[in-house]
């Protein structure tokens, strides 16, 4: 088969390499897929360039790439037979495995292959996975949203973008941050109901504005802890919730114990790849259901060849686009 795959860690021109793998064959449990799409995530780019000093290599090759969707076309001892020929997404399919969706075949546990609605195209499928379940695990892991209102910062952003139409579709009162006018359109896009632009405007005082100054927040879908803690605290209502992913900018943040006890805050660290199996099943369904209701929107920004995965992993790490990096799998 053909696939991208690298040897060491290390830039993406120095490491990444395309050309022919033998097909892999599912074990008990798993499935093979047929990959239409793959996407590239951060945290493919990161694995691969060895961020935060890992540079060791778990398995002497790696085929990257942990979401994607495509075809059922063989099943392992215990998988019901009848899923060959359904069509799925795929999800963390390098956790703890070295064969990703980076090439015309992957095997995956069974249920890490989620049925894909008929109505939901290779693009759409392929764009769930780390941002979709992480964005559903930070709207949704503490209780619902109905009625309360939520701050999504960087509301345009992979997580972000579907943190906002999760949080609108149930029921919030959706606030998001962004950066530049292009983001302010996706957040929109998205569904939010304001939107703040943090490089021109003050965060606090428009969201003050937006709530009434007594009002406040109830939660934070939060992709800059470190940096924005201290909005964020001053923002909460009383028994309010920071839910974070991320926290690049400031890595080691000191966390204000007074300010969170005075309110009785709750800060949830959220990693997909820790997650229950639970919580992944719920995010499954719930992202599955909204699929099939045709209730979600997809902001993809370009669509690379697999010849072209340097170029597709370059593009993810730049930062600058507006959308996900696609690679189509023919």
């Amino acid at each position: 088969m053909k696939a991208a795959w690298y040897e060491r860690k290390g830039p993406a021109r120095e490491v990444l390499q395309v050309g022919e793998r033998p097909t892999p064959e599912p074990a008990a449990g798993e499935v093979r897929v047929r990959i239409h799409r793959s996407a590239v995530n951060p945290s493919d780019t990161k694995n691969r360039g060895g961020a935060r000093g890992n540079v060791t290599m778990p398995f002497p090759f790696i085929v990257p790439h942990q979401d994607g969707a495509g075809v059922i076309d063989a099943v392992g001892a215990g998988v019901d037979a009848a899923r060959v020929g359904e069509r799925v997404w795929v999800y963390e399919a390098t956790q703890g495995r070295f064969q990703g969706t980076a090439a015309q075949w992957s095997v995956v546990p069974a249920h890490k292959a989620v049925r894909l609605p008929d109505g939901a195209s290779f693009d759409a499928g392929a764009c769930m996975g780390i941002p979709a379940m992480t964005a559903h695990r930070c709207v949704m892991a503490d209780g619902p949203v109905a009625g309360k209102t939520v701050l999504v910062q960087g509301g345009a952003g992979a997580v972000g973008y579907y943190a906002v139409q999760i949080a609108r579709l149930e029921g919030a009162r959706v606030i998001a941050t962004v950066s530049r006018p292009e983001q302010a359109e996706r957040a929109r896009e998205a569904g939010a109901h304001e939107v703040i632009d943090r490089r021109t405007e003050d965060v606090a005082a428009r969201v003050r504005a937006i709530t009434g100054a007594d009002a406040g927040l109830d939660r934070v879908i939060e992709v800059a802890f470190g940096a924005n803690l201290a909005t964020d605290i001053a923002l909460l209502k009383a028994g309010g919730v920071i839910a974070s992913y991320a926290s690049d900018a400031v890595p080691e943040p000191t966390l204000p114990f007074w300010p969170m006890l005075a309110k009785d805050l709750t800060a949830r660290f959220v990693l997909v790849y820790a997650m229950s199996r639970e919580a992944h099943d719920d995010a499954a369904r719930w992202i599955t259901d909204a699929l099939a209701r045709d209730a979600l929107k997809h902001q993809v920004f370009r669509t690379f060849a697999l010849d072209d995965i340097v170029a597709a992993h370059e593009a993810t790490e730049a930062m600058a686009n507006v959308g996900k990096v696609l690679v189509a799998i023919e």
